[in-house]
């Protein structure tokens, strides 16, 4: 039997001619990696390379790392098959890998979003016969509003929170979301405070991309000067001995699973704010459409529903398992406490 050119495999997806894994979840010599999320970015490898912008990033992650960057749309060969990063759109440094061999032409997308947040470079759509996608998303009922409208509301949230004397807690993962949220804030409403975990890779990001000022919680931080500020924060803080210093406070959780009414209550969160980094429906559509693929595999999310889907649109489409999480990593993540930060 005939091996295609990306095959998924118990370590990861491998390019046999190549001897190379694409975000490898088992340790291996050469791993190509699409951005710095930890299903994607594991620490064992011997050699790692991904884009320039998220060389910083998996070093700050994983320390100690043999790892070299690429620009987007630099081709590099390995045994004479040519790879290719393009700009995923996801997070920082987010890549999609275009992979060509012998005339044929495959593009593992990692985890991507068309809607440009003004943080990440923008996504590219990428001509191939082959398009590996997540589906996080890959449900009808998932539909964005514009990011515009989302950060007016979450503006709005802290500005009320302000006058009724509340500090605002905002969750977000340390890595991408929490970035976003601190460049669409409005510093005008009052200061932003953050964890340790942001603060730490925020920082690693300051060199990359214009962000406000934020100022770090500490022991000595006291109490008053937080209230009525606004605490960015991952969400693995929420419930620890690490917030009581903020009361009176307010929380609210901004991921693509706010959509889901009970998602909010099963967490216990005040507020949900509808905002992700990854496709919602239409995109994930739109995407699939414009790289002009017949072959689609859908990697972790909703695959068996998206999948189906696109077979009956005509599609050559099938699911294959991975350990990526998508926005699950989000909620799954190791806690990241102020200690270990």
């Amino acid at each position: 039997m005939k091996k295609t050119l990306l095959e998924f495999t118990n370590r990861g997806i491998y390019c046999h001619p190549a001897k190379v894994y694409l975000d490898p979840w088992k340790p291996v010599d050469k791993a190509l990696i699409t951005h710095g999320h930890a299903d994607h970015s594991r620490w064992g490898h011997q050699q790692y390379i991904t884009h320039n912008s998220n060389v910083p990033i998996i070093k700050h992650r994983l320390g100690d790392i043999n790892v070299s960057g690429v620009n987007w749309g630099q081709p590099f060969t390995i045994n004479n098959v040519k790879f290719t990063f393009y700009p995923a759109g996801h997070i920082i440094g987010s890549s999609q890998i275009k992979v060509e061999h012998k005339g044929e032409i495959w593009v593992f997308t990692g985890d991507y979003k068309l809607e440009d947040d003004g943080v990440a470079t923008p996504y590219e759509s990428v001509k191939c016969h082959s398009f590996i996608t997540e589906c996080t998303f890959g449900l009808p009922a998932f539909l964005w509003r514009p990011q515009t409208e989302v950060f007016t509301d979450i503006n709005n949230w802290w500005a009320q929170n302000k006058a009724n004397g509340q500090t605002s807690i905002l969750f977000g993962y340390s890595l991408g979301k929490a970035q976003r949220l601190l460049k669409h804030l409005d510093p005008s409403i009052g200061k932003i405070y953050t964890h340790g975990a942001i603060e730490n890779m925020t920082e690693v990001l300051r060199p990359l991309v214009d962000f406000p000022e934020t100022e770090l919680i500490t022991k000595d931080t006291k109490k008053e000067a937080i209230k009525g500020n606004l605490v960015l924060a991952p969400p693995s803080a929420h419930g620890s001995t690490w917030i009581r210093k903020m009361v009176p406070f307010v929380t609210a959780s901004a991921s693509g699973w706010m959509a889901f009414r009970g998602a909010r209550r099963r967490r216990a969160i005040d507020k949900g704010f509808v905002l992700s980094d990854h496709c919602d429906w239409p995109s994930l559509l739109k995407a699939i459409k414009d790289t002009g693929a017949e072959k689609v595999i859908c990697t972790h999310g909703y695959t068996d529903i998206f999948s189906k889907y696109l077979r009956d649109l005509g599609y050559d489409a099938r699911t294959e398992a991975t350990q990526f999480e998508g926005e699950n990593a989000e909620v799954n993540a190791e806690p990241e406490t102020q200690e270990s930060a």
